[in-house]
């Protein structure tokens, strides 16, 4: 695959949303439509003439919160490169002026008869005053509300990177003793299959070792699983049973590395392994109307055998949560079913993906 067909590691977040989105947008016309009536029915006029002077206000607020917004959104690459304080100054004076505009816009075009009905009794430069006082309390709050979502969304980023490299430490232990015991059993028995284990092996750890921010693949990780699960093969003989049925998917989708690497070592670790019967794990994929499905399904331990380890597969599903979330934002889901003898997990994700800057 060419370079430039990677996919990127979604980037830092800035402090300006998009405001190009539709959902952003039905919220800005909520919101302004939220004040003007609250100005309609702070005005101090009588009840009868609410409907009548809420028409006007709703016009001026729409006018400049839209307004806001498409500015917003217009310089939103631009405001990105400034640290969170500039770019919080900048939009702040940005709404103003859009404000101050829409302001002197009115003044101009509202026709002298209607200005006496329509402003406030100071006329032009009370309007102004009034609707730059508004407007500087909102953008401010505004701006404050965005300050603290984006330091949340900094501390979410942060937990699921601490989270990644715990996962990393956590593929180590267990899982590299068991794989050197059985390399060293095959060396004496099957030295071509020990020097493939020894490929996987060096393979996986690779992966393990590489950083949050590095791209990966739907095949990579569909690779990295299929390596796995060959080294556990070698080790569990016939009590590990493997189905693929993966045709059609989308291997340039992009994902986060080891995603489905630690669902994969769950799925032996609770439900292959302390069993005493033989065990199914099946990997099944499908992709349809832009959105990819991938399940891992396996069978589950009789009752009695299951072991306590509980914790770790907790972990690596809150870790993978975040992780998918933060690459796709309101658009990936893990969906996980318990049925009669069977545990399955579902990771939903949208393809192509088209992230905003």
């Amino acid at each position: 695959m060419p370079s430039d067909s990677l996919p990127r590691s979604p980037p830092r977040h800035g402090l300006i949303p998009d405001f190009c989105r539709l959902p952003m947008v039905l919220g800005v016309v909520l919101t302004a439509e939220l004040l003007a009536i609250v100005l309609a029915l702070a005005s101090g006029g009588p009840l009868a003439r609410f409907w009548e002077q809420l028409g006007p206000l709703s016009l001026y607020t729409q006018t400049i919160t839209l307004a806001s917004a498409a500015l917003l959104c217009l310089a939103r690459p631009w405001l990105a490169r400034r640290g969170d304080r500039d770019a919080a100054l900048l939009a702040w004076l940005s709404i103003q002026g859009v404000a101050a505009l829409t302001g002197l816009a009115a003044a101009a075009l509202v026709p002298p008869p209607l200005r006496t009905e329509l402003f406030p009794p100071g006329g032009t430069g009370d309007l102004l005053v009034r609707t730059l006082g508004i407007s500087a309390i909102g953008a401010a709050l505004l701006i404050r509300y965005l300050t603290l979502h984006a330091l949340w969304r900094r501390q979410i980023e942060a937990e699921a990177e601490a989270r990644f490299q715990k996962l990393q430490a956590r593929i180590r232990p267990h899982f590299l003793f068991n794989s050197m015991n059985t390399i060293a059993h095959l060396t004496r028995t099957d030295p071509r299959l020990a020097e493939e284990m020894v490929e996987d092996l060096a393979d996986l750890f690779r992966a393990s070792l590489a950083d949050e921010d590095q791209a990966s693949t739907l095949a990579d990780e569909l690779e990295l699983a299929h390596r796995f699960l060959n080294i556990e093969r070698q080790r569990l003989g016939e009590r590990l049973n493997v189905q693929w049925d993966i045709e059609g998917l989308p291997g340039s989708a992009p994902l986060p590395p080891l995603i489905l690497q630690p669902l994969v070592e769950n799925a032996i670790y609770h439900g292959i392994e302390p069993a005493r019967r033989p065990g199914l794990i099946r990997i099944a994929g499908h992709y349809r109307n832009g959105q990819v499905r991938l399940t891992i399904r396996n069978t589950l331990p009789a009752e009695g055998e299951a072991g306590r380890h509980t914790s770790g597969n907790r972990m690596a599903l809150r870790n993978i949560r975040q992780r998918l979330s933060s690459l796709f934002p309101g658009a990936a889901q893990v969906i996980e079913t318990r049925s009669e003898g069977a545990y399955q997990i579902s990771l939903i994700f949208p393809y192509p993906w088209r992230a905003r800057p």
